[in-house]
């Protein structure tokens, strides 16, 4: 918190935060080890500075040009901001996104594991990434299939990577509450605590089944014409 901050509750904030906790009170868990991920992708600066305002710190980006265009003069004035990059990410982009973010949910391949090894090991930056899954099989989404994660997960830990857990996204129109119980499953069977899953519409229910993050757009900056996290 800075002097800039004005403490200015925002309603659509608050309401995600009490979802939030009744939720992880139903699970007996522990709303502080819950984290949202404000996915902040499409929206301006301008947009963004009022949930800072209100005392929010934790943002999602899906592009790592987006991101450097607008984030680093957000994270000049207010340095404890926490960055997390939950888009696909390319190789050849790895050295940008070690820079900016301060932690990447889409390590998954070992292409990936390579380039985000070398550059964390030359800028002497050494964040945390979770494995990306591709829960429900299906060929247009990113992420390792369900058979590679011990490959994937091997080879990230051998390359010094810190893999922090799994991270998904369910099938659209579809129950995500399996999808959400298979990957704690995973996570639980690999020994790895963090669970990156939930999104606008399916918060609660990640919540219920585990989820240390989640990915909430839409429900805190309104609708856009593209796709909502």
């Amino acid at each position: 918190m800075t002097e800039k901050d004005t403490n200015l509750a925002d309603p659509a904030l608050n309401d995600i935060r009490s979802k939030m906790e009744k939720a992880a009170r139903i699970a007996d868990r522990k709303p502080s080890d819950i984290t949202l991920i404000a996915v902040s992708k499409t929206r301006s600066a301008e947009e963004i500075r009022p949930l800072i305002a209100s005392g929010h710190r934790v943002f999602g980006e899906n592009r790592v040009q987006e991101a450097a265009e607008k984030w680093p003069a957000l994270k000049t004035e207010y340095p404890d901001i926490e960055l997390h990059m939950i888009g696909q990410l390319q190789s050849n982009k790895a050295a940008e996104a070690v820079a900016l973010f301060d932690s990447i949910h889409s390590l998954d391949r070992p292409s990936l594991v390579k380039a985000l090894a070398k550059e964390m090991d030359q800028q002497d930056r050494h964040i945390p990434c979770y494995l990306q899954v591709n829960i429900g099989e299906e060929p247009q989404k990113g992420g390792c299939d369900i058979s590679a994660v011990p490959e994937l997960l091997g080879q990230a830990r051998a390359a010094g990577l810190s893999v922090a857990g799994l991270m998904a996204v369910p099938p659209e129109n579809s129950n995500p509450v399996p999808y959400f119980a298979l990957l704690a499953k995973l996570a639980h069977d690999h020994g790895l605590a963090g669970l990156s899953m939930g999104m606008s519409g399916d918060f609660e229910s990640a919540v219920k089944l585990g989820a240390t993050h989640i990915r909430v757009g839409t429900a805190l900056f309104g609708p856009r014409t593209t796709q909502a996290g």
